[in-house]
């Protein structure tokens, strides 16, 4: 029997496990809108801006496991999506993502909202295409649900033509595809392994390098033993944290542009680099020429196109970390390592990572009373300096638990991304840590946050400046703080050095801000002000919370390398 494209649509969703999509309407998609209102079993959130959409799609689908996905007009509605389809690219999110499209017939004409959104987005998805066959939408969804999730994850774009959507055709859906030229590594090569390992085992200074694939592959467990079987001591990358338990003897900590003082001397000092699940970005090498200069590299990656893209390497191995954990784990046997790791906090002694506790709130006593309030749950950030001061200080955050944005660094992502884990994980706590700039950029989603009844606890540093634009002008360009004032106005003096009492007052107020949406705001200025305002918004559970914690613009991430330097060139104080 055949069927319409938006009925075959709708039984897609429902074959492939769907329970929550993430839509906007418009024109180009009212007919696919149309047929899910039909039905009861996928939940469909309603946000106040596509990108706002698709950054909840990528919380839901961190914190779920389960591919993230979402439905957009075609237009705006479409282009609204690319900062999230490229952070999710960035970051290995699986996301299958509709856009409507004009007819077939208008393709071309430059119609009303028409974009060539497949050409836009080639270069930020695994898989994207335009269905122009009615024969060949269930293939294509089946496709895009398969690509999204296997080998190393990512986005997946379908542009769904209106007409495609009302034509009649077959009604089955497949059960399974098979795609010519996409053939995923399912395996690991033994001899490789066996030579990285046997090149681990000679090493007087070993090092693991941990990054964002050990918690995209599940692997923490398979890590964990192989560390403690070795005694060989791991680093992290900004996306592997909670990869390892923060408090394990053998975690130096984050390694990397903002990385812990013994991390990044311990990569510049070790003779094998042991590296998994990384691509080896400009923010974890400074300077590539003296990044682990005295190591042989070992790289496992599941994506064949990441290994000696950025750093060449001695021993290149294509596998899932898991499963080449898991084979390591056979033959793991411990190492002598005690002088080494000896020499490893005698530099975390020396410099280690701690700010100044006598001269009144700071960011690291926030973090660390967001551990003592949220043992466990979802931590989500924004991207600025709060974000390395959760990866710095923040121990409680597990693997595949801490949401951020590495590979892009988008502002607006931390918010949406809470409310999207909030939706899938609804009897988690979830915290947001987010500044005053970063929040800004998609604070309309409060309003979803309360439509759908999702009351996540929002950390807001608020240090009136675009904090990490601020720290370099205050360190590099002379405190020229050009665009930077979330306070300035059009008639501040030129050249101001600020703040000062004369500024003018912060717009807005946040705490009125989350009045007028009908969620809870409070005012943290003092250190002792902190443990119970976040006990306070624990116990709302019918609406968001703001706690706007006010700090000093003055305060600094550090330890800090200056863009294109070795790592081990860390400005300290």
């Amino acid at each position: 029997m055949d069927i319409t494209g938006r009925k075959l649509f709708l039984k897609a969703l429902s074959e492939e496990n769907v329970d929550t999509i993430f839509a906007y309407p418009g024109g180009m998609v009212t007919d696919l809108l149309d047929e899910l209102y039909k039905q009861e079993d996928i939940r469909l959130i309603l946000p106040r801006h596509e990108q706002g959409l698709i950054h909840m799609a990528e919380g839901y689908a961190k914190s779920t496991g389960k591919v993230g996905v979402c439905l957009v007009t075609s237009g705006p509605g479409a282009t609204n999506t690319i900062t999230g389809l490229a952070d999710a690219h960035y970051d290995s999110i699986p996301l299958v993502c509709f856009t409507g499209q004009v007819p077939l017939s208008l393709i071309g004409n430059d119609a009303f909202q028409e974009v060539d959104i497949v050409g836009m987005t080639r270069g930020i998805t695994k898989y994207s295409v335009t269905v122009r066959d009615r024969k060949e939408l269930g293939k294509i969804i089946k496709m895009a649900f398969h690509i999204a999730c296997t080998g190393r994850p990512g986005p997946v774009l379908i542009d769904l033509p209106k007409d495609i959507q009302t034509q009649s055709g077959d009604s089955q859906y497949p059960d399974s595809v098979n795609i010519r030229g996409y053939k995923p590594n399912e395996s690991v090569h033994v001899g490789q392994l066996k030579k990285a390992y046997k090149l681990l085992k000679s090493a007087k200074k070993p090092l693991i390098l941990a990054g964002g694939g050990i918690n995209i592959g599940k692997a923490g467990n398979e890590l964990l033993k192989f560390i403690e079987a070795t005694k060989v001591p791991v680093v992290t990358t900004v996306m592997g944290k909670g990869a390892v338990c923060s408090d394990h003897p053998y975690y130096i900590g984050n390694s990397g542009m903002h990385g812990r003082y013994a991390a990044n001397m311990a990569v510049a000092a070790c003779d094998v680099l042991f590296s998994i699940g990384t691509r080896f970005n400009d923010r974890i090498t400074g300077d590539l020429n003296e990044f682990a200069p005295n190591a042989k590299i070992v790289h496992i990656d599941i994506d064949t196109a990441s290994i000696s893209r950025n750093v060449v390497v001695d021993v290149p191995i294509v596998s899932d970390a898991g499963l080449a954990l898991e084979k390591l784990n056979e033959w793991a046997e411990p190492q002598e390592t005690a002088e080494w790791l000896a020499e490893i906090r005698r530099w975390d002694q020396e410099n280690p990572l701690e700010m100044r506790r006598d001269r009144g709130m700071t960011p690291q006593m926030i973090m660390e009373a967001i551990d003592r309030a949220f043992p466990s749950g979802i931590v989500t950030t924004d991207v600025g300096q709060h974000q390395m001061w959760a990866t710095q200080y923040l121990k409680s955050a597990g693997s595949g638990r801490f949401i951020t944005s590495g590979g892009l660094g988008t502002m607006g992502f931390g918010f949406p991304a809470a409310v999207g884990a909030k939706i899938g994980n609804p009897m988690e706590p979830v915290v947001c840590i987010t500044g005053d700039g970063g929040f800004q950029m998609n604070m309309q989603e409060m309003a979803t946050a309360i439509a759908e009844g999702a009351p996540v606890v929002i950390c807001l540093f608020n240090n009136q400046y675009l904090g990490m634009v601020r720290q370099m002008q205050q360190l590099f360009y002379g405190k020229r703080y050009e665009a930077t004032c979330l306070r300035r106005r059009k008639d501040c003096p030129p050249n101001c050095k600020g703040p000062q009492e004369a500024c003018p007052p912060y717009v807005p107020d946040f705490l009125q801000f989350a009045k007028a949406y009908g969620a809870h705001g409070i005012r943290v200025t003092e250190e002792t002000e902190i443990l119970p305002a976040l006990e306070e918004a624990k116990s709302y559970m019918d609406a968001p919370t703001i706690i706007e914690f006010i700090i000093s613009s003055d305060e600094l991430v550090l330890p800090m390398v200056k863009g294109g330097n070795p790592m081990s060139e860390m400005i300290l104080k």
